[in-house]
C-alpha cells in the first residue's frame, strides 16, 4: 500500500464535521468596526470577511454573547435579531467564495468598565480588580473591582452562551469557538488568583473549571458534534496576575475533560516568552505539552510564519495553524504563503477602530507585483 501523502499547510483537511480548503485559521481579531448603536455588522464586516474567506477557516472577532458580556467599543454581538440579521450577510459572503467561518463567541468579566452598563459594576468570579484597562466609548479606562457572580448570575450566563450558540447557527456559522484564553471571564475562573470563590465554582481545579464544561456542554447541545471548539492560553498574565502554581494542575484538568467532548478542535496559544522560574515553565512548549495531553484536532496559535507554521504541520506536531496580524494587511494571505510572496505590513493606528481605511483597502499581491513591489 502506498504511504499516505506527508500532509502541508496547503492540504485539506477534515475539521470536525467538515472539511476546510486547507490548513491556515485566521485567528479570532478585535477590531472595532461597529460603530453603531445596535453592535451589528456592518457592510465593512461583510467586505472584510470576504476579502479572507480563502483561508481554510475564518474565526470571527470575539463576539459578545449578551448586553452584560460588553467589554471593549465598537465589537459585535450575536444576542439580538439586528445582530443576527448582519452576520447572516457575512456568512453568505464568505461561503460565496467557498470559505468556512466559526464565531468566536466571548465575555470580558472583569476587563470590562461601568461605562458599557450606565454605572453598574462588571461581573467577574470574585470582586478582584485585574489592573487592567478597558476601551470605553470614552476612552482607555482603568478597569474596576467588579462584583462577584452569584451562583444564578452564572447559570444565566452559561444560558448566555447556549443563546448565542444558537444564534450563530441561525446566523449562517459553520460552528462556534468558545473565546476562553487572554483576560476575560472564563480565564478569570481558570484563575486561582482572580476567582477566589468557595462555592462550586472555586476553591480547586474541577470547580474552576465547572463553568467552561458547562458552557461547552450548552453548545454542544445547541450545534452537536464536531461543530464546537475552544481556545485556550494557559501561559498568558493578566494584569498583576499571571499563571499560579494552580495553573499547570487546573489546565490539565480542563484539557483531559476536553478529551470527553466531542469538540471539532482545541486551539492553544502558545508562550513566546521565557517561563524558566514562573510556576508554568514545565510549559514552555506550550503546543508540545498539549498535543500530548488532547486527543483531537490542535490549532496552534502564536507568532508563526509560514515555514514553521508549515513545518509544524508536516511534522504532524499540530493540525492548523492559525495567523492574526498577518491577515490585516494581506488579506490573499494565503496565495502569499503558496506562493511564498512578500507579505504587506498593517497600520497599527487603524487595528481597534477606524472606518475602511487599514480594514478593507490593503491590497493583493497581484496588484503590489503589477505596481513593480
Amino acid at each position: 500500500m502506498p504511504s499516505p501523502a506527508i500532509p502541508s499547510l496547503f492540504t485539506p483537511v477534515r475539521f470536525g464535521a467538515i472539511e476546510l480548503q486547507n490548513r491556515i485559521v485566521m485567528a479570532s481579531m478585535t477590531r472595532g468596526r461597529a460603530s453603531n448603536v445596535g453592535l451589528v455588522p456592518t457592510p465593512l464586516h461583510v467586505e472584510y470577511y470576504r476579502q479572507r474567506a480563502a483561508a481554510g477557516l475564518l474565526m470571527s472577532e470575539a463576539v459578545w454573547v449578551s448586553q452584560r458580556a460588553i467589554g471593549f467599543v465598537n465589537v459585535p454581538g450575536l444576542f439580538t435579531s439586528e445582530q443576527l440579521a448582519g452576520w447572516r450577510v457575512v456568512t453568505d459572503a464568505v461561503h460565496a467564495e467557498g470559505g468556512r467561518i466559526f464565531a468566536q463567541l466571548a465575555h470580558s468579566g472583569a476587563v470590562s468598565h461601568p461605562d458599557f452598563f450606565d454605572g453598574d459594576l462588571p461581573l467577574a468570579p470574585s470582586a478582584i480588580n485585574p489592573g487592567l484597562r478597558s476601551f470605553t466609548p470614552g476612552g482607555f479606562k482603568d478597569t474596576v473591582t467588579p462584583r462577584a457572580m452569584s451562583t444564578e448570575e452564572i447559570h444565566a450566563t452559561v444560558d448566555d452562551y447556549r443563546i448565542a450558540a444558537r444564534n450563530a447557527k441561525l446566523a449562517g456559522f459553520d460552528g462556534v469557538e468558545l473565546h476562553c484564553a487572554t483576560t476575560y471571564l472564563l480565564p478569570e475562573f481558570l484563575n486561582s488568583a482572580l476567582n477566589r470563590r468557595t462555592d462550586a465554582y472555586g476553591g480547586n481545579a474541577a470547580n474552576r473549571a465547572r463553568i467552561v464544561f458547562e458552557v461547552l456542554e450548552a453548545m454542544i447541545a445547541e450545534w452537536g458534534p464536531g461543530r464546537v471548539g475552544i481556545k485556550l492560553a494557559p501561559t498568558f498574565a493578566m494584569g498583576g496576575f499571571g499563571p499560579t502554581h494552580e495553573t499547570p494542575s487546573t489546565y490539565d484538568h480542563l484539557v483531559d475533560g476536553l478529551n470527553g467532548l466531542p469538540l471539532s478542535h482545541l486551539q492553544i496559544v502558545r508562550a513566546r516568552e521565557n517561563l524558566h522560574g514562573t510556576p508554568v515553565a514545565a510549559l514552555q512548549d506550550t503546543v508540545a505539552y498539549y498535543r500530548a495531553r488532547f486527543r483531537g484536532t490542535l490549532i496552534a496559535n502564536g507568532g508563526f510564519d509560514r515555514n514553521v507554521a508549515d513545518a509544524a504541520v508536516r511534522s504532524e506536531a499540530v493540525d492548523l495553524v492559525s495567523f492574526a496580524t498577518p491577515f490585516i494587511g494581506n488579506p490573499d494571505l494565503v496565495e502569499r504563503m503558496r506562493h511564498e510572496l512578500p507579505l504587506s505590513p498593517s497600520d497599527s493606528k487603524t487595528y481597534y477602530q477606524g472606518d475602511a481605511r487599514g480594514y478593507i483597502d490593503y491590497p493583493l499581491a497581484e496588484r503590489d507585483r503589477s505596481a513593480g513591489t
